[in-house]
Protein backbone atom coordinates (compact mmCIF):
# COMPACT_ATOMS: atom_id res chain seq x y z
CA UNK A 1 0.00 0.00 0.00
CA UNK A 2 1.37 3.37 -1.05
CA UNK A 3 1.82 5.75 1.88
CA UNK A 4 0.41 9.29 1.54
CA UNK A 5 2.73 12.22 1.01
CA UNK A 6 3.95 14.04 4.08
CA UNK A 7 1.72 17.03 4.95
CA UNK A 8 4.52 19.52 4.32
CA UNK A 9 5.21 18.06 0.87
CA UNK A 10 1.50 18.15 0.06
CA UNK A 11 1.49 21.88 0.74
CA UNK A 12 4.59 22.38 -1.40
CA UNK A 13 3.24 20.42 -4.37
CA UNK A 14 -0.18 22.09 -4.16
CA UNK A 15 1.32 25.50 -4.88
CA UNK A 16 1.73 26.46 -8.51
CA UNK A 17 4.88 27.87 -10.04
CA UNK A 18 3.18 31.27 -10.18
CA UNK A 19 2.39 31.09 -6.44
CA UNK A 20 5.98 30.27 -5.58
CA UNK A 21 7.31 33.22 -7.55
CA UNK A 22 4.72 35.60 -6.11
CA UNK A 23 5.53 34.51 -2.56
CA UNK A 24 9.24 34.88 -3.25
CA UNK A 25 8.84 38.41 -4.66
CA UNK A 26 6.62 39.42 -1.75
CA UNK A 27 9.27 38.17 0.69
CA UNK A 28 12.13 39.89 -1.16
CA UNK A 29 10.42 43.28 -1.42
CA UNK A 30 9.39 42.98 2.25
CA UNK A 31 13.04 42.42 3.13
CA UNK A 32 14.20 45.32 0.98
CA UNK A 33 11.91 47.93 2.48
CA UNK A 34 12.50 46.60 5.99
CA UNK A 35 16.16 47.47 5.38
CA UNK A 36 15.24 50.95 4.14
CA UNK A 37 13.31 51.75 7.32
CA UNK A 38 15.83 49.98 9.53
CA UNK A 39 18.50 52.42 8.33
CA UNK A 40 16.26 55.49 8.95
CA UNK A 41 15.51 54.76 12.58
CA UNK A 42 18.89 55.17 14.37
CA UNK A 43 18.81 58.99 14.34
CA UNK A 44 15.74 59.04 16.60
CA UNK A 45 17.41 56.66 19.08
CA UNK A 46 20.76 58.47 19.12
CA UNK A 47 19.26 61.92 19.78
CA UNK A 48 18.94 61.33 23.51
CA UNK A 49 22.60 60.28 23.58
CA UNK A 50 23.89 63.29 21.62
CA UNK A 51 22.28 65.58 24.19
CA UNK A 52 21.51 64.28 27.68
CA UNK A 53 21.39 65.37 31.28
CA UNK A 54 25.09 65.29 32.19
CA UNK A 55 24.38 65.73 35.91
CA UNK A 56 23.16 62.11 35.97
CA UNK A 57 26.26 60.77 34.19
CA UNK A 58 29.34 59.64 36.12
CA UNK A 59 32.28 61.68 34.87
CA UNK A 60 35.62 59.90 34.38
CA UNK A 61 38.26 60.95 36.88
CA UNK A 62 40.82 61.79 34.18
CA UNK A 63 38.41 64.09 32.31
CA UNK A 64 39.45 67.67 33.07
CA UNK A 65 36.21 69.54 32.31
CA UNK A 66 34.52 72.13 34.51
CA UNK A 67 31.23 72.50 32.59
CA UNK A 68 28.92 70.09 34.43
CA UNK A 69 25.93 70.82 32.22
CA UNK A 70 27.16 69.81 28.76
CA UNK A 71 30.47 67.96 29.21
CA UNK A 72 28.93 64.62 28.14
CA UNK A 73 27.08 65.95 25.06
CA UNK A 74 28.30 65.58 21.49
CA UNK A 75 29.27 68.92 19.97
CA UNK A 76 27.45 70.74 18.29
CA UNK A 77 24.37 69.29 20.02
CA UNK A 78 25.53 70.53 23.43
CA UNK A 79 23.82 73.89 22.92
CA UNK A 80 20.52 75.08 24.39
CA UNK A 81 18.89 74.98 20.94
CA UNK A 82 19.71 71.30 20.50
CA UNK A 83 16.09 70.49 19.60
CA UNK A 84 16.26 72.91 16.68
CA UNK A 85 19.55 71.34 15.57
CA UNK A 86 17.95 67.90 15.68
CA UNK A 87 15.13 69.35 13.58
CA UNK A 88 17.72 70.47 11.02
CA UNK A 89 19.03 66.90 10.76
CA UNK A 90 15.53 65.46 10.41
CA UNK A 91 14.54 67.93 7.74
CA UNK A 92 17.78 67.61 5.82
CA UNK A 93 16.73 64.00 5.25
CA UNK A 94 12.99 64.50 4.88
CA UNK A 95 12.99 67.55 2.58
CA UNK A 96 15.50 65.84 0.29
CA UNK A 97 13.33 62.72 0.41
CA UNK A 98 10.16 64.65 -0.40
CA UNK A 99 11.70 66.51 -3.35
CA UNK A 100 13.51 63.46 -4.69
CA UNK A 101 10.42 61.27 -4.47
CA UNK A 102 8.61 63.18 -7.25
CA UNK A 103 11.51 62.45 -9.61
CA UNK A 104 12.15 58.95 -8.34
CA UNK A 105 8.84 57.62 -9.68
CA UNK A 106 9.66 58.96 -13.13
CA UNK A 107 13.07 57.27 -13.07
CA UNK A 108 11.55 54.09 -11.65
CA UNK A 109 9.27 53.68 -14.69
CA UNK A 110 12.08 54.23 -17.16
CA UNK A 111 14.93 52.26 -15.57
CA UNK A 112 15.18 48.54 -14.72
CA UNK A 113 13.83 48.19 -11.18
CA UNK A 114 16.48 45.66 -10.20
CA UNK A 115 19.34 48.01 -11.01
CA UNK A 116 17.53 51.02 -9.59
CA UNK A 117 16.85 49.35 -6.23
CA UNK A 118 20.30 47.76 -5.98
CA UNK A 119 22.19 51.01 -6.54
CA UNK A 120 19.83 52.90 -4.23
CA UNK A 121 20.32 50.47 -1.34
CA UNK A 122 24.09 50.32 -1.78
CA UNK A 123 24.46 54.10 -1.74
CA UNK A 124 22.02 54.47 1.14
CA UNK A 125 24.18 52.03 3.09
CA UNK A 126 27.28 54.08 2.32
CA UNK A 127 25.77 57.34 3.58
CA UNK A 128 24.28 55.69 6.68
CA UNK A 129 27.73 54.36 7.54
CA UNK A 130 29.31 57.77 6.92
CA UNK A 131 27.01 59.32 9.54
CA UNK A 132 28.20 56.75 12.09
CA UNK A 133 31.84 57.20 11.12
CA UNK A 134 31.53 60.80 12.30
CA UNK A 135 31.76 59.35 15.81
CA UNK A 136 35.06 57.61 15.16
CA UNK A 137 36.48 60.48 13.10
CA UNK A 138 35.37 62.90 15.85
CA UNK A 139 33.51 65.17 13.45
CA UNK A 140 31.62 67.96 15.21
CA UNK A 141 30.32 69.91 12.23
CA UNK A 142 26.54 70.21 11.88
CA UNK A 143 26.99 70.70 8.14
CA UNK A 144 28.71 67.32 7.76
CA UNK A 145 25.81 65.46 9.35
CA UNK A 146 23.22 67.58 7.52
CA UNK A 147 24.91 66.86 4.16
CA UNK A 148 24.97 63.12 4.89
CA UNK A 149 21.27 63.29 5.74
CA UNK A 150 20.46 65.09 2.46
CA UNK A 151 22.32 62.52 0.38
CA UNK A 152 20.79 59.62 2.29
CA UNK A 153 17.32 61.13 1.82
CA UNK A 154 17.84 61.25 -1.94
CA UNK A 155 19.11 57.67 -2.05
CA UNK A 156 16.17 56.40 0.01
CA UNK A 157 13.70 57.69 -2.59
CA UNK A 158 14.70 54.78 -4.81
CA UNK A 159 12.87 52.38 -2.51
CA UNK A 160 9.16 53.00 -2.29
CA UNK A 161 8.11 53.60 -5.94
CA UNK A 162 10.23 50.66 -7.06
CA UNK A 163 8.96 48.09 -4.52
CA UNK A 164 5.31 49.17 -4.99
CA UNK A 165 5.69 48.93 -8.76
CA UNK A 166 7.26 45.48 -8.44
CA UNK A 167 4.53 44.18 -6.11
CA UNK A 168 1.87 45.74 -8.33
CA UNK A 169 3.36 43.94 -11.33
CA UNK A 170 2.89 40.60 -9.57
CA UNK A 171 -0.43 41.02 -7.73
CA UNK A 172 -3.88 41.95 -8.99
CA UNK A 173 -6.79 43.51 -7.10
CA UNK A 174 -8.10 40.43 -5.28
CA UNK A 175 -7.46 40.72 -1.52
CA UNK A 176 -4.99 43.49 -2.30
CA UNK A 177 -5.80 45.40 0.90
CA UNK A 178 -5.07 42.41 3.13
CA UNK A 179 -1.98 41.26 1.21
CA UNK A 180 -0.50 44.73 1.17
CA UNK A 181 -1.54 45.35 4.76
CA UNK A 182 0.52 42.36 5.84
CA UNK A 183 3.32 43.24 3.41
CA UNK A 184 3.42 46.87 4.58
CA UNK A 185 4.33 45.73 8.07
CA UNK A 186 7.90 45.97 6.73
CA UNK A 187 7.74 49.65 7.71
CA UNK A 188 7.09 48.86 11.37
CA UNK A 189 9.35 45.80 11.39
CA UNK A 190 12.16 47.96 10.02
CA UNK A 191 11.51 50.62 12.66
CA UNK A 192 11.50 48.03 15.42
CA UNK A 193 14.70 46.33 14.24
CA UNK A 194 16.37 49.70 13.68
CA UNK A 195 15.46 50.77 17.22
CA UNK A 196 16.72 47.53 18.77
CA UNK A 197 19.97 47.48 16.80
CA UNK A 198 20.68 51.16 17.50
CA UNK A 199 19.80 50.62 21.17
CA UNK A 200 22.49 47.97 21.55
CA UNK A 201 25.28 50.45 20.72
CA UNK A 202 23.80 53.86 21.60
CA UNK A 203 25.25 54.14 25.11
CA UNK A 204 28.69 52.72 24.34
CA UNK A 205 29.59 53.80 20.79
CA UNK A 206 26.67 55.49 18.98
CA UNK A 207 28.52 55.41 15.67
CA UNK A 208 27.83 51.67 15.43
CA UNK A 209 24.10 52.45 15.69
CA UNK A 210 24.43 53.73 12.12
CA UNK A 211 27.21 51.54 10.74
CA UNK A 212 25.47 48.21 11.41
CA UNK A 213 22.16 49.27 9.72
CA UNK A 214 24.21 50.73 6.87
CA UNK A 215 25.92 47.39 6.28
CA UNK A 216 22.55 45.61 6.42
CA UNK A 217 20.87 47.77 3.74
CA UNK A 218 23.95 47.58 1.50
CA UNK A 219 23.85 43.78 1.79
CA UNK A 220 20.18 43.68 0.77
CA UNK A 221 21.13 45.77 -2.27
CA UNK A 222 23.47 42.98 -3.35
CA UNK A 223 20.68 40.45 -2.70
CA UNK A 224 18.36 42.50 -4.90
CA UNK A 225 20.82 42.52 -7.78
CA UNK A 226 21.08 38.73 -7.81
CA UNK A 227 17.48 37.67 -7.16
CA UNK A 228 14.80 40.30 -7.95
CA UNK A 229 12.39 39.50 -10.82
CA UNK A 230 10.56 42.65 -11.91
CA UNK A 231 7.61 41.20 -13.85
CA UNK A 232 5.89 37.81 -14.14
CA UNK A 233 6.50 37.81 -17.89
CA UNK A 234 10.28 37.74 -17.28
CA UNK A 235 10.02 34.17 -15.94
CA UNK A 236 7.02 33.04 -18.00
CA UNK A 237 4.52 33.46 -15.18
CA UNK A 238 0.93 34.65 -15.61
CA UNK A 239 0.53 38.42 -15.13
CA UNK A 240 -2.26 39.66 -12.81
CA UNK A 241 -5.52 41.00 -14.21
CA UNK A 242 -6.25 44.70 -13.80
CA UNK A 243 -9.30 46.83 -14.60
CA UNK A 244 -10.55 46.75 -18.15
CA UNK A 245 -13.70 47.79 -19.93
CA UNK A 246 -15.04 44.23 -20.08
CA UNK A 247 -14.63 43.90 -16.31
CA UNK A 248 -16.51 47.17 -15.78
CA UNK A 249 -19.37 46.05 -18.03
CA UNK A 250 -19.66 42.72 -16.21
CA UNK A 251 -19.67 44.09 -12.67
CA UNK A 252 -22.01 47.10 -12.92
CA UNK A 253 -25.73 46.51 -12.14
CA UNK A 254 -28.16 45.74 -14.95
CA UNK A 255 -31.02 48.01 -15.96
CA UNK A 256 -34.56 46.64 -15.52
CA UNK A 257 -34.74 45.69 -19.20
CA UNK A 258 -31.57 43.61 -18.92
CA UNK A 259 -29.44 45.98 -20.96
CA UNK A 260 -26.06 47.29 -19.93
CA UNK A 261 -26.37 50.75 -21.44
CA UNK A 262 -25.53 52.27 -18.06
CA UNK A 263 -22.26 50.33 -18.08
CA UNK A 264 -21.45 51.59 -21.54
CA UNK A 265 -22.06 55.14 -20.38
CA UNK A 266 -19.79 54.62 -17.39
CA UNK A 267 -17.01 53.18 -19.50
CA UNK A 268 -17.24 56.04 -21.98
CA UNK A 269 -17.03 58.60 -19.17
CA UNK A 270 -13.68 57.26 -17.96
CA UNK A 271 -10.96 59.66 -19.18
CA UNK A 272 -8.45 58.18 -21.60
CA UNK A 273 -5.27 59.14 -19.79
CA UNK A 274 -2.82 57.08 -21.82
CA UNK A 275 -2.96 56.39 -25.48
CA UNK A 276 0.06 54.11 -25.84
CA UNK A 277 0.20 51.38 -23.20
CA UNK A 278 3.90 50.84 -23.76
CA UNK A 279 4.72 54.39 -22.67
CA UNK A 280 5.18 55.56 -19.10
CA UNK A 281 2.48 57.92 -17.86
CA UNK A 282 3.23 61.63 -17.50
CA UNK A 283 3.18 63.46 -14.16
CA UNK A 284 0.10 65.46 -15.14
CA UNK A 285 -1.58 62.32 -16.48
CA UNK A 286 -1.12 60.64 -13.12
CA UNK A 287 -2.65 63.62 -11.32
CA UNK A 288 -5.77 63.28 -13.48
CA UNK A 289 -6.50 59.81 -12.12
CA UNK A 290 -9.58 60.20 -9.86
CA UNK A 291 -8.61 60.17 -6.19
CA UNK A 292 -4.87 60.76 -6.56
CA UNK A 293 -4.98 64.38 -5.39
CA UNK A 294 -7.27 63.71 -2.39
CA UNK A 295 -5.33 60.72 -1.12
CA UNK A 296 -2.00 62.51 -1.68
CA UNK A 297 -3.06 65.51 0.43
CA UNK A 298 -4.58 63.26 3.09
CA UNK A 299 -1.33 61.33 3.31
CA UNK A 300 0.59 64.58 3.74
CA UNK A 301 -1.12 65.19 7.09
CA UNK A 302 -1.28 61.52 8.10
CA UNK A 303 2.44 61.13 7.46
CA UNK A 304 3.11 64.36 9.38
CA UNK A 305 1.73 62.65 12.47
CA UNK A 306 3.43 59.31 11.83
CA UNK A 307 6.89 60.74 11.19
CA UNK A 308 6.71 63.07 14.16
CA UNK A 309 6.31 59.95 16.29
CA UNK A 310 9.04 58.19 14.31
CA UNK A 311 11.63 60.90 14.98
CA UNK A 312 10.55 62.34 18.34
CA UNK A 313 8.81 59.60 20.32
CA UNK A 314 11.98 58.20 21.98
CA UNK A 315 13.03 61.70 23.07
CA UNK A 316 9.50 62.44 24.32
CA UNK A 317 9.46 59.25 26.39
CA UNK A 318 12.93 60.02 27.71
CA UNK A 319 11.99 63.59 28.70
CA UNK A 320 8.52 62.90 30.13
CA UNK A 321 8.95 59.43 31.65
CA UNK A 322 12.67 59.92 32.41
CA UNK A 323 13.79 56.70 30.72
CA UNK A 324 17.36 56.15 29.58
CA UNK A 325 18.12 56.28 25.83
CA UNK A 326 17.98 52.50 25.28
CA UNK A 327 14.86 52.05 27.40
CA UNK A 328 13.07 54.89 25.61
CA UNK A 329 14.03 53.42 22.25
CA UNK A 330 12.76 49.97 23.22
CA UNK A 331 9.50 51.43 24.55
CA UNK A 332 8.96 53.40 21.32
CA UNK A 333 8.86 50.15 19.33
CA UNK A 334 5.39 49.47 20.78
CA UNK A 335 4.06 52.25 18.57
CA UNK A 336 5.32 50.32 15.54
CA UNK A 337 3.91 47.04 16.85
CA UNK A 338 0.52 48.75 16.96
CA UNK A 339 1.20 50.01 13.44
CA UNK A 340 1.56 46.45 12.15
CA UNK A 341 -1.84 45.48 13.57
CA UNK A 342 -3.42 48.72 12.32
CA UNK A 343 -2.13 48.24 8.78
CA UNK A 344 -3.44 44.68 8.56
CA UNK A 345 -6.82 45.63 10.03
CA UNK A 346 -7.16 48.57 7.65
CA UNK A 347 -6.46 46.28 4.70
CA UNK A 348 -8.95 43.63 5.85
CA UNK A 349 -11.75 46.13 6.52
CA UNK A 350 -11.21 47.98 3.24
CA UNK A 351 -11.24 44.69 1.31
CA UNK A 352 -14.47 43.63 2.98
CA UNK A 353 -16.28 46.95 2.59
CA UNK A 354 -14.65 48.16 -0.61
CA UNK A 355 -14.22 51.54 1.08
CA UNK A 356 -10.58 52.55 1.19
CA UNK A 357 -11.37 56.22 1.95
CA UNK A 358 -14.01 55.39 4.57
CA UNK A 359 -11.66 53.03 6.40
CA UNK A 360 -8.98 55.73 6.58
CA UNK A 361 -11.56 58.31 7.64
CA UNK A 362 -12.84 56.29 10.60
CA UNK A 363 -9.33 55.45 11.85
CA UNK A 364 -8.19 59.08 11.56
CA UNK A 365 -11.24 60.29 13.51
CA UNK A 366 -10.55 57.76 16.27
CA UNK A 367 -6.84 58.70 16.36
CA UNK A 368 -7.44 62.34 17.35
CA UNK A 369 -8.90 61.72 20.85
CA UNK A 370 -6.44 58.88 21.45
CA UNK A 371 -3.50 61.24 20.84
CA UNK A 372 -5.01 63.66 23.33
CA UNK A 373 -5.39 60.92 25.94
CA UNK A 374 -1.89 59.56 25.39
CA UNK A 375 -0.37 62.96 26.11
CA UNK A 376 -2.35 63.41 29.33
CA UNK A 377 -2.48 59.93 30.85
CA UNK A 378 -0.03 57.91 28.76
CA UNK A 379 2.81 58.08 31.29
CA UNK A 380 0.82 57.41 34.49
CA UNK A 381 1.81 53.74 34.63
CA UNK A 382 3.71 51.19 32.58
CA UNK A 383 0.51 49.33 31.63
CA UNK A 384 -1.21 52.50 30.41
CA UNK A 385 1.88 53.50 28.45
CA UNK A 386 2.04 50.15 26.67
CA UNK A 387 -1.69 50.11 25.89
CA UNK A 388 -1.81 53.69 24.64
CA UNK A 389 1.26 53.27 22.43
CA UNK A 390 -0.24 50.16 20.81
CA UNK A 391 -3.62 51.82 20.17
CA UNK A 392 -2.13 55.11 18.92
CA UNK A 393 0.26 53.20 16.65
CA UNK A 394 -2.60 51.22 15.12
CA UNK A 395 -4.82 54.26 14.49
CA UNK A 396 -2.04 56.54 13.22
CA UNK A 397 -0.21 54.06 10.99
CA UNK A 398 -3.28 52.16 9.73
CA UNK A 399 -4.45 54.88 7.27
CA UNK A 400 -0.84 55.72 6.38
CA UNK A 401 -0.15 52.06 5.52
CA UNK A 402 -3.38 51.66 3.53
CA UNK A 403 -2.84 54.78 1.41
CA UNK A 404 0.79 54.07 0.58
CA UNK A 405 0.11 50.45 -0.42
CA UNK A 406 -3.33 49.27 -1.53
CA UNK A 407 -4.64 52.73 -2.46
CA UNK A 408 -1.49 53.55 -4.45
CA UNK A 409 -1.68 50.20 -6.25
CA UNK A 410 -5.41 50.66 -6.93
CA UNK A 411 -4.90 54.10 -8.42
CA UNK A 412 -1.79 53.00 -10.31
CA UNK A 413 -3.89 50.34 -12.06
CA UNK A 414 -7.07 52.44 -12.33
CA UNK A 415 -9.52 51.57 -15.11
CA UNK A 416 -8.84 54.95 -16.72
CA UNK A 417 -5.36 53.70 -17.58
CA UNK A 418 -6.78 50.98 -19.84
CA UNK A 419 -4.48 48.28 -18.47
CA UNK A 420 -1.25 50.29 -18.45
CA UNK A 421 0.40 49.18 -15.21
CA UNK A 422 3.52 51.27 -15.86
CA UNK A 423 1.84 54.15 -14.03
CA UNK A 424 2.33 52.39 -10.68
CA UNK A 425 5.73 53.89 -10.00
CA UNK A 426 4.71 57.46 -10.84
CA UNK A 427 1.40 57.30 -8.93
CA UNK A 428 3.00 55.82 -5.82
CA UNK A 429 5.78 58.43 -6.03
CA UNK A 430 3.26 61.30 -6.26
CA UNK A 431 1.26 60.01 -3.30
CA UNK A 432 4.27 59.22 -1.13
CA UNK A 433 6.14 62.34 -2.27
CA UNK A 434 3.25 64.56 -1.22
CA UNK A 435 3.04 62.60 2.01
CA UNK A 436 6.75 63.18 2.55
CA UNK A 437 6.17 66.93 2.58
CA UNK A 438 4.12 66.33 5.72
CA UNK A 439 6.81 63.95 6.98
CA UNK A 440 9.31 66.81 6.69
CA UNK A 441 7.01 69.38 8.29
CA UNK A 442 6.06 67.25 11.31
CA UNK A 443 9.52 66.78 12.87
CA UNK A 444 10.43 70.38 11.98
CA UNK A 445 7.35 71.75 13.73
CA UNK A 446 7.94 69.41 16.67
CA UNK A 447 11.47 70.78 17.03
CA UNK A 448 10.20 74.36 16.98
CA UNK A 449 7.17 73.80 19.22
CA UNK A 450 8.55 71.36 21.81
CA UNK A 451 10.49 74.07 23.76
CA UNK A 452 7.07 75.64 24.51
CA UNK A 453 5.80 72.33 25.91
CA UNK A 454 4.92 68.88 24.63
CA UNK A 455 1.20 69.67 24.97
CA UNK A 456 1.48 72.06 22.04
CA UNK A 457 3.17 69.39 19.92
CA UNK A 458 0.21 67.07 20.48
CA UNK A 459 -2.29 69.82 19.65
CA UNK A 460 -0.45 70.24 16.34
CA UNK A 461 -0.68 66.49 15.67
CA UNK A 462 -4.40 66.41 16.46
CA UNK A 463 -5.03 69.35 14.09
CA UNK A 464 -3.16 67.51 11.32
CA UNK A 465 -5.28 64.42 11.95
CA UNK A 466 -8.49 66.39 11.57
CA UNK A 467 -7.30 67.99 8.32
CA UNK A 468 -6.47 64.54 6.94
CA UNK A 469 -10.08 63.50 7.63
CA UNK A 470 -11.56 66.56 5.94
CA UNK A 471 -9.56 65.99 2.76
CA UNK A 472 -11.19 62.57 2.30
CA UNK A 473 -14.75 63.86 2.75
CA UNK A 474 -15.67 63.86 -0.95
CA UNK A 475 -14.39 60.33 -1.51
CA UNK A 476 -16.11 59.06 1.63
CA UNK A 477 -19.39 60.60 0.46
CA UNK A 478 -19.06 58.83 -2.90
CA UNK A 479 -18.37 55.49 -1.21
CA UNK A 480 -21.34 55.82 1.13
CA UNK A 481 -23.55 56.83 -1.79
CA UNK A 482 -22.40 53.72 -3.63
CA UNK A 483 -23.24 51.47 -0.69
CA UNK A 484 -26.67 52.99 -0.08
CA UNK A 485 -28.18 52.83 -3.55
CA UNK A 486 -26.25 51.69 -6.62
CA UNK A 487 -29.41 50.71 -8.50
CA UNK A 488 -31.18 53.98 -7.69
CA UNK A 489 -28.09 55.84 -8.76
CA UNK A 490 -28.10 53.89 -12.00
CA UNK A 491 -31.68 54.95 -12.81
CA UNK A 492 -30.87 58.58 -12.18
CA UNK A 493 -27.86 58.55 -14.50
CA UNK A 494 -29.79 57.03 -17.45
Amino acid sequence: MKSPLAPGIQVVTSLSRDSWYRGFILFLTFLFYTAYHLSRKPISIVKSELHKNCSTVIRPVDLNITDNDTWCDWVPFDQDNYQTLFGVLDNSFLVAYAIGMFFSGIFGERLPLRYYLSVGMLLSGVFTCLFGLGYYWEIHSLWYYAFIQVMNGLMQTTGWPAVVACVGNWFGKGKRGFIMGVWNSHTSVGNILGSLIAGVFVSSAWGMSFIVPGIIIASTGILCFFFLVEKPEDVNCTPPQYHNVQEINETEPLLPNGNQSINRSISTEIPEIVEDHSKAISFCGALRIPGVVEFSLCLMFAKLVSYTFLYWLPLYISNVAHFKAKEAGDMSTLFDVGGIVGGIMAGLVSDFTGGRASTCYVMLIAAAPMLFLYNYIGQKSLGITIGMLLVCGALVNGPYALITTAVSADLGTHESLRGNSRALSTVSAIIDGTGSIGAALGPLLAGLISPTGWNNVFYMLIAADVLACLLLSRLVYKEIKGWCGPRLRGFKEV
